[in-house]
């Protein structure tokens, strides 16, 4: 075999690392997700209480123009 001649391993060794290399990419696209969304999580609700704070109450705005919307 030229190839494993070539480079020092052989067709199933290269498998095998292929393997492994899109198990550790699959881990890390797990690790952003899980980051980004308790990032976002987390960043939803401090939003939502400093808009508490403020009195500014965007579910009630969004349900009165729904229900107004209905009003002919």
């Amino acid at each position: 075999m030229v190839f494993g001649d070539l480079v020092g391993f052989s067709d199933s060794d290269y498998a095998y690392n292929q393997q492994r290399a899109h198990s550790a990419d699959m881990f890390f696209f797990k690790m952003r997700a899980w980051f980004w969304g308790t990032f976002l999580c987390l960043s939803s609700f401090f939003l939502g209480n400093i808009l508490g704070v403020f009195d500014i109450n965007v579910l009630g705005w969004l349900l009165d123009t729904f229900w107004h919307s209905w009003e002919v």
